[in-house]
């Protein structure tokens, strides 16, 4: 699982990144300013590792579902 989730965490991270970038573009429209992408970056880091965390264990369970099925 550990290595599941090493190889998760950038794609996590970066979701999380585009998502907050897009949720500030959506700010606009009520008058928000708009989230820069550096500040989408940096705020992503830490923000990804509970997304890498549901990612995997999403994933693990899938893998664990097929594993029991045999592959029917």
């Amino acid at each position: 699982m550990r290595r599941l989730r090493l190889i998760l965490w950038p794609f996590a991270t970066a979701a999380v990144a585009i998502n907050l970038f897009l949720l500030g573009l959506m700010g606009q429209a009520v008058g928000l300013p708009a989230i820069p992408p550096v500040w989408a970056l940096l705020a992503s880091a830490p923000l990804g590792l509970p997304a890498t965390w549901a990612a995997a264990r999403w994933i693990g369970g899938l893998i664990a579902e097929a594993e029991r099925d045999g592959g029917r």
